[in-house]
């Protein structure tokens, strides 16, 4: 069975619910009865489908506040940080599972780097802008007369 290129607003629904959800669209495009990357790129291309870009731009918005919301989960879940080790007496012993807990912080530190692109005025670094003792940043716009402008002012003019 050949992949679908045609445009249809079940495969629209599909595509960006699934990208709702989490899923990336790579992973959408791989199933056998969704469309590859390029045929939906084409599509939001395509300014006859400004419904489906609106639709899938809003998806995007939803795909990254899912990537937040699981973040907690994935740091609460401590499945797996413990594993049993042999030792040589036949005994086991719990060892901490460093490469699970590792794992999980690059999931997390992923998923807020993706949700800090997709929305930055939700999830990007805020920049606060203050004086040198945490107050507010005062600027002042000084306005020179010709006679207190610099000689360089009236040669960077003329160049």
């Amino acid at each position: 069975m050949a992949r679908p290129s045609e445009f249809t607003q079940e495969i629209a629904d599909t595509i960006c619910e699934q990208l709702a959800d989490g899923h990336s669209l790579r992973s959408i495009c791989e199933a056998d009865d969704m469309p590859n990357r390029v045929t939906v790129h084409r599509w939001l291309l395509d300014p006859a489908r400004e419904a489906f870009c609106n639709q899938y731009t809003r998806a995007r918005e939803i795909q990254a506040d899912t990537h937040v919301d699981e973040m907690p989960d994935i740091a609460d879940d401590s499945t797996n940080d413990w594993i049993k080790r042999a030792k040589a007496d036949g005994s086991t012993e719990d060892v901490l599972n460093s490469e699970n807990i590792q794992r999980s912080r690059l999931r997390i530190d992923t998923r807020k780097w993706i949700a800090a692109r997709m929305r930055p005025k939700k999830y990007g670094d805020k920049v606060a802008l203050t004086d040198g003792d945490g107050g507010s940043l005062v600027v002042q716009v000084l306005k020179l007369s010709e006679q207190e402008a610099p000689a360089d002012a009236d040669n960077s003019a003329s160049q």
